[in-house]
């Protein structure tokens, strides 16, 4: 049953991506070259999944939730310059400035980012400032404060001693920033109250946590061939990580606690929440 449904969901963002209206040029070339190269859609689903659970229609904020799609693929597409963690493949193909070179995968980064914004943005039956505080909180969670802030901490502390807590606040807000950003925007607009944006922001938290986790354990127990990516890149970049704190027995077992944690944040939702209970052991058990 979760399958089928995480297909459906995934269905109905391939649909909208694919209805994006692009030309011919260069960078709509490269923007769409990052974001139709596969990926679990996790985002926008999570997002789906939680209008639905507090009764709203997903198809009916279909714009909205690709929007999170694209500042995903944004974060991507920069992470793999060289400047950054500098990866020539991303999902199994080259990465985007392999293919275009960096001057044109910075801008269709840029492009995707601010293209984001502009769906958030248009003409909606949503009501005026909870259009705003999709926004608004959408942009706290890629920015300075969020996602970006992270990042900076994750690239610049390469060869520093961190903490178990310094590396989970770095991921609380590299990664998981907008997942959280993904589950309030369905909360929000699918009509949730604000005790349900609260439990379902909690459960977002350390489903952010678990799949930072897992990340770092198949950084180095998967295969390139599998992973579609390069492995290792976190060790080879002196990044401290889950793994490398904890090792990976511990890591595992880390894994399985905060995946525990963040289900016991959805039990006032009961039988509603079995979806997003189910996607915590996806995330957990994925190989990609």
């Amino acid at each position: 049953m979760f399958k089928q449904q995480y297909e459906a969901y995934r269905q109905l963002v391939e649909k909208y991506l694919a209805q994006l209206p692009w030309d011919e040029s260069l960078i709509c070339n490269s923007m769409n070259y990052s974001l139709t190269a596969g990926g679990k859609r996790i985002r926008p689903v999570l997002a789906l999944a939680c209008i639905e659970l507090v009764g709203g229609q997903g198809l009916d904020f279909i714009r909205e939730v690709v929007a999170l799609e694209l500042i995903h693929t944004y974060s991507l597409v920069h992470d793999d310059l060289p400047a950054m963690d500098d990866d020539d493949f991303r999902r199994g193909k080259p990465s985007n400035h392999k293919v275009f070179g960096e001057a044109t995968a910075i801008l269709a980064g840029d492009a995707l980012l601010t293209y984001a914004f502009e769906l958030l943005a248009q003409p909606s039956s949503t009501p005026p400032e909870k259009q705003l505080r999709v926004i608004r909180e959408t942009a706290k969670a890629a920015g300075w404060q969020g996602m970006i802030g992270g990042q900076v901490l994750d690239t610049l502390g390469s060869g520093q001693e961190y903490t178990l807590a310094d590396i989970e606040n770095i991921h609380r807000q590299k990664t998981g920033a907008l997942l959280v950003a993904s589950a309030r925007l369905g909360a929000i607009l699918g009509g949730g109250t604000e005790d349900q944006i609260e439990q379902i922001s909690h459960y977002a938290t350390l489903l952010g946590l678990a799949f930072q986790i897992k990340d770092d354990i198949l950084d180095i127990s998967s295969e390139q061939a599998i992973l579609g990516k390069p492995v290792g890149s976190d060790l080879k970049q002196d990044k401290k990580t889950f793994v490398s704190l904890l090792g990976l027995t511990h890591a595992e077992k880390r894994l399985a606690e905060t995946v525990a944690a963040a289900k016991c944040c959805l039990e006032d939702f009961q039988d509603g929440a079995q979806f997003l209970l189910s996607l915590a052991d996806y995330i957990a058990q994925r190989n990609t």
